[in-house]
């Protein structure tokens, strides 16, 4: 996971958002293990130059939030992983935010869920996610009672959350949302729907969308071009077009 991080979170060093970096928030699970292990983990994702983390209360054997039959650890052993991902941050000089999930909400009921927020808080963590909030008044509240300490929204469409747009979770009072299905899913179904007339029809759509160059150039290679010829190299002497 921290080779995919790294590569996502490289895109912010590209031309075109030298001007507007784009911070990665990368799901870090229950960290992995037990405190040596969030601490590694956390190391790992600050040197790949993720902006901020969120290291959950589930069992260690997890699943996605959105789906029953959750399990989670007790208190104490969700605040040994805040606790190590606050120490190992400190350790590496590092600003990573560290942003404590419960996914209490579902086992315990929303009373627990925000006690560990807030006892994640007081050890350090920077950022409150509850996990699979059932709707927008429990939202408004779960805002409200973890302040000062700001809150995130995980938008999965869907999923246990009724839909937010980013105008009402900013209302609301949420700092950061993030949408984990805004790709996934229409990726899926795109692919799904190529590979369907790949098999019936032989053949591929007509319409080209993307050029191998232009995948390519998505992917940095002018960057790269532009080191090699600065080197003095003649990889790309002939271009790519």
């Amino acid at each position: 996971m921290r080779a995919h991080a790294e590569s996502i979170a490289s895109l912010a060093a590209l031309p075109e958002y030298k001007e507007a970096p784009i911070p990665v928030i990368a799901d870090a699970d229950t960290g992995y293990g037990g405190p040596i292990m969030v601490a590694r983990t956390v190391e790992q994702y600050a040197r790949s130059g993720v902006a901020g983390l969120h290291i959950e209360d589930q069992v260690q054997t997890k699943r996605c939030g959105h789906l029953a039959g959750k399990q989670v650890v007790d208190l104490d052993i969700f605040i040994s992983r805040i606790t190590a991902a606050v120490q190992a941050r400190k350790q590496a000089n590092s600003d990573i935010v560290v942003i404590a999930r419960t996914d209490a909400l579902q086992t315990h009921g929303y009373e627990e869920a925000i006690r560990r927020l807030k006892a994640a808080h007081a050890a350090g963590a920077d950022m409150a996610f509850l996990e699979g909030i059932t709707s927008k008044q429990q939202a408004r509240e779960a805002v409200q009672a973890v302040a000062p300490m700001p809150a995130l929204l995980n938008m999965v469409e869907g999923g246990a959350t009724p839909s937010f747009s980013a105008a009402e979770a900013r209302e609301i009072g949420f700092k950061v949302m993030i949408v984990p299905f805004a790709t996934i899913a229409p990726a899926y179904e795109a692919m799904k729907e190529e590979l369907v007339r790949l098999k019936m029809t032989g053949a591929t759509a007509k319409t080209q969308l993307l050029s191998p160059q232009a995948l390519f150039r998505v992917c940095g290679v002018d960057a790269a071009m532009e080191i090699d010829r600065r080197a003095g190299g003649t990889t790309f002497s002939g271009g790519i077009d």
